[in-house]
């Protein structure tokens, strides 16, 4: 024992001795020029201190950032960014890496100057590095492209405004998400990120991988964009947690580490020894570059910094004196991006992935799918708050003075960031942190329909008259329309291409209204009842019982239309043209909905069967309500796992809901067929085809979903005759397609699949479809949801999850909400295509984008009734935001106030290569004089994030397994003066520009 002292006592010494201070504390800048040297020849130990933040989870958003609610989680922000700057001031050796930046912004607009300046020159020296850096670490499965790309925006513009360069992430940090999305993982190469690191995918992928040494890879996450969407990716090897006996947070329970050779508590040397013993397990299963990655930290770690550092300055210490006795291991504090830096200078060949990580399991019993459904009326908030913030972007402006609207505008910017979280859009959070989004949300979009209606007012020329919103249209209840004697609805369009929408307004009785378009011409209506089952929605206060149903045609592209509707007292339908009340049929022969172009009959004896018509040619199609019954166990085991909010496990195969139907009702008018269905006191739906309508809808309404065992509720769509061949195909994040293979997985081989059900789920953000090489197939949903396809002809997609038992993953609740004392009600819409090939692609494509980006409803009360004339002369009736409609294939993805005057754009191609053979070409696009308000006067392009002109960007590039550069620098346009007469998009190209505009007279 005395040698043994001696000896340590010796190498902590001449290791003092052994690297001159001007090396440890060597400072260049930022970003890579920051990094700590590493040493050839020596294994690089990378020390990565960081806390992982949830925006939400456990804790509401307010909860976890001033750590009240401790009952429930120690967990306060405040205090660990107080705490880790102190820690950091202190020491130019230590390093810190920060993700959130809802969090971080939130604290910095509390600091005094004195503390901005420090984190600023922290930030500088590259000791506080932001990763990620978007507002939120969102989810991957359920959000859509758009609203990632605006909360990634909306996070790097706030630190790319205060920090300048060196607040400019250079990688993605998805250390928590339930799986992984190839189209994220494309978003990152076009944000500039030089590589992305995450720790959740399925087991067997994860240990087959570093069986074979490719947890590091080049994720080849886009066939359009080619090798510039080539993205380095690394497996986190402990998930995001230190090593089991390493945390020495306060909250870990762990004892720090003793140096002190004369105490008895010493432990410095053992500790040291079994830290490497686990640094070289993990270095034996990445490719022998001399680095390994270490997250040291975890959940809200660091909420006092000093103690965690201590402990490992200790242990970094310790094991470079190891050094001089010849073990060559070189411990350092670092982050991501030098880890990345080191590695990437050694100039190695990764192997390639080009599918995706989902779906995600943990053990073989619990697939993370259940989350791609959890809380169905939250995702369809979510979805609505994007449309929402979409439209007063665009109207602001439209306006010329835009940034007098930023202080409105920004609460949703924010709200949409906190919602994409990955407990928040996926459902897998408290139900009172569930309230308090909606709380937030609902706030924020109150805020943002005030600027809408604000820039409405001035465009129209009547800056006294008010445009107010109905946000429960969605359950068919809407005051202004309801109570209204005459009323003007406003619908903007927020496309930039010409639509045209079906209108639907809740109405009390079956009166005649009259609707006048902007050109004084009486439009054809329809009046049809709203089914019982939504009449009697729990929470409903409205008095409409029927709906008033109008075309309104041609919806200028960034433009509205007003029509101006007004109660016909004196009139009945019988005897009015332009008015019809829908006929009722129950007879057999009266049961079909729709032509022989495109319909549907039903089946005389079984209403869940029908008969579809497509080109005169008919097919049977079988469409269900069905649910699984959910698993019940106490999660102690694997085979105990129940379903829950994050795991769908189902106890047996799919039940059927409806043994025997009602008799369905049919009602036909010259607008819209549909047919009412109810299946039981809890499920129904109205099948509906417009007329001239490329698409049949399913309006699905389910709940409450009764007490007792779980159930998960499925719409299930079959055609039996039609060839699928055991594939499927989904969409990822509403952008590009993925291929499907049931029980099948690209990239590993798929040993145990315990779960076949569960296993074969994936996320469905827009569409899932099947093809017999002839023929297309689809559904299309109005939010995100769980899907697959089980069987040949088959797909079908969970609306609704009501589920008594946790899944023991942290939530600590069963999925069982419970709004007005009962169970959740759901109600949504799926829509079904079909046809040849050709032209399928098309049809999905430009349906998807109408159905995400939809037409925006804006109404104005009168007091006293007015003519047509009378209107005309208050207000304009029609207006244009582009002088004309872009080309189908693109479409105007940004339109929002950036800084300085200046306007941000995003323009992009909406299809992937050979998808159409007119509109999967590359298209030239004019916008210097696009626009009806504004000219552009100069464009400067910029990467993703609006945060780097593109001119000015450099990124890393790797080698692959095929010999190849995975990304190659000079293919990029880079040039610095952009022609708006001529921006040329390539198939899926997102193209962004800030715009220098000028005013027309």
């Amino acid at each position: 024992m005395y040698i043994t002292v001696i000896t340590v006592l010796l190498l902590q010494l001449l290791s003092s001795r052994a690297r001159p201070k001007d090396e440890t504390y060597k400072i260049n800048g930022c970003g890579y020029e920051s990094c700590h040297p590493v040493k050839d020849g020596f294994l690089n130990i990378h020390f990565v201190p960081h806390s992982h933040d949830d925006v939400g989870w456990l804790k509401t958003v307010d909860q976890y950032y001033f750590g009240t609610n401790t009952s429930i989680q120690m967990a306060g922000v405040q205090f660990i960014l107080d705490s880790v700057v102190e820690a950091l001031s202190k020491d130019p050796n230590k390093r810190f890496i920060y993700v959130e930046t809802a969090f971080f912004w939130k604290w910095w607009l509390e600091q005094n100057e004195e503390t901005q300046l420090q984190v600023k020159k922290l930030v500088s020296i590259g000791q506080l590095e932001f990763i990620g850096g978007a507002w939120s670490m969102n989810d991957e499965a359920n959000s859509n492209y758009i609203s990632t790309i605006d909360q990634f925006t909306w996070g790097l513009r706030k630190l790319n405004d205060t920090f300048g360069e060196c607040g400019r992430p250079h990688i993605g940090w998805q250390i928590d998400p339930f799986g992984h999305s190839r189209q994220m993982a494309s978003l990152f190469t076009q944000l500039g990120y030089d590589g992305l690191f995450f720790a959740r995918l399925d087991y067997e992928d994860k240990k087959q991988r570093l069986n074979k040494k490719t947890a590091e890879m080049i994720w080849q996450s886009s066939p359009n964009l080619g090798s510039s969407a080539d993205l380095f990716t690394h497996v986190l090897y402990n998930y995001y947690f230190a090593p089991d006996g390493f945390c020495f947070d306060v909250v870990c329970g762990i004892d720090p580490i003793v140096d002190d050779i004369k105490s008895p508590a010493y432990n410095v040397e053992k500790k040291a020894s079994e830290l490497l013993d686990f640094v070289r397990t993990q270095q034996r299963a990445f490719q022998d570059h001399g680095n390994v990655i270490l997250t040291m930290g975890g959940d809200f770690a660091y909420q006092d910094a000093a103690y965690y550092y201590k402990s490992l300055d200790k242990l970094i210490k310790h094991i470079n004196c190891k050094q001089i006795s010849g073990i060559k291991v070189n411990a350092i504090y670092s982050t991501p991006s030098c880890y990345l830096k080191a590695i990437n200078d050694k100039k190695l060949i990764y192997s390639t992935k080009q599918d995706d990580f989902f779906p995600y399991k943990s053990d073989k019993h619990a697939y993370w799918t259940g989350y791609f459904t959890s809380r169905p009326t939250q995702k369809y908030n979510e979805r609505r708050g994007n449309n929402i913030l979409q439209t007063c972007k665009q109207l602001a402006v439209q306006h010329l003075s835009g940034s007098q609207y930023e202080p409105k505008i920004t609460p949703l910017r924010e709200a949409m960031g906190i919602m994409q979280h990955h407990d928040a859009i996926t459902g897998t959070e408290k139900q009172h942190v569930a309230n308090d989004y909606a709380r937030i949300l609902s706030e924020a979009i109150s805020k943002c329909e005030e600027v809408s209606s604000s820039v409405l007012s001035n465009i129209v020329g009547n800056k006294s008259l008010k445009f107010e919103t109905c946000n429960l249209m969605n359950i068919s209840t809407c005051t202004i329309s309801e109570q209204s004697e005459q009323f003007v609805l406003t619908i903007y369009n927020p496309l930039s291409r010409i639509i045209s929408e079906f209108v639907r307004l809740p109405i009390t009785d079956d009166m005649e209204y009259v609707v006048i378009d902007p050109k004084n011409e009486k439009l054809l209506t329809q009046i049809v009842p709203i089914p019982n089952p939504v009449l009697n929605i729990p929470g409903r206060q409205s008095m409409a019982t029927v709906e008033l149903i109008f075309k309104a045609m041609d919806l200028p592209p960034l433009g509205f239309k007003s029509y101006l509707i007004t109660k016909n007292k004196n009139t009945s339908h019988s005897n009015h043209i332009n008015s019809t009340r829908s006929s009722s049929f129950s007879k057999t022969d009266e049961l079909y909905i729709g032509d022989k172009k495109l319909g549907l009959k039903i089946d005389n004896d079984d209403s869940r069967s029908f008969t579809m018509y497509v080109n005169n040619v008919e097919r049977q199609l079988v469409h269900e309500f069905m649910y699984y019954i959910s698993m019940v166990g106490d999660n102690t085991k694997d085979f105990k796992r129940a379903s829950g909010a994050y795991i769908f496990r189902p106890n047996g195969t799919a039940v059927p809901l409806c043994d025997v139907q009602k008799k369905p009702k049919v009602f036909k008018g010259p607008i819209v067929q549909e047919i009412h269905m109810s299946c039981n006191d809890w499920v129904s739906q109205v099948v509906r085809k417009y007329n001239d309508d490329d698409h049949f809808v399913f309006e699905w309404l389910i709940g409450p979903i009764p007490n007792g065992i779980g159930k998960e509720v499925i719409s299930r769509f079959k055609i039996p005759s039609y060839q699928s061949d055991s594939t499927f195909y989904t969409d990822s994040n509403g952008r590009e397609i993925l291929k499907r293979i049931l029980n099948h997985r690209f990239s590993f081989d798929l040993k145990e699949n315990a779960e076949n059900i569960s296993g074969n789920y994936y996320p469905v953000t827009s569409r899932i479809m099947l093809t017999d090489n002839k023929t297309q197939f689809a559904i299309l949903n109005d939010r995100a949801q769980g899907g697959s396809s089980l069987d040949s002809g088959e797909i079908e997609l969970m609306v609704h999850r009501r589920i008594f038992y946790d899944d023991g993953f942290g939530v600590e609740e069963a999925l069982n909400e419970r709004p007005f004392g009962t169970g959740l009600v759901a109600r949504g819409q799926h829509y079904l295509t079909f046809g040849s090939v050709e032209t399928q692609n098309a049809v999905q494509r430009l349906l998807a984008q109408r159905k995400l980006i939809r037409p925006q409803y804006f109404f104005s009360k009168k007091t006293s009734l007015i003519s047509y004339d009378e209107l005309k002369d208050t207000m304009t009736l029609e207006y244009w935001g582009l002088k004309s409609a872009l080309p189908d294939n693109v479409q105007l993805l940004t339109l929002e106030p950036w800084k300085d005057g200046t306007v941000l754009i995003r323009l992009e191609h909406i299809f992937e290569y050979s998808e159409d053979k007119r509109l999967s070409n590359a298209v030239v696009v004019n916008v210097q004089d696009l626009f009806t308000k504004f000219r552009i006067v100069s464009l400067r392009e910029t990467i993703l994030g609006g945060n780097q002109y593109l001119s000015e960007h450099t990124k890393l590039s790797w080698r692959t397994d095929d010999n190849t550069l995975s990304y190659d620098d000079k293919s990029s346009n880079k040039n610095k003066n952009i022609d708006p007469k001529y921006i040329v998009l390539t198939p899926m190209q997102i193209r962004t520009f800030i715009a220098q505009i000028i005013p027309l007279s």
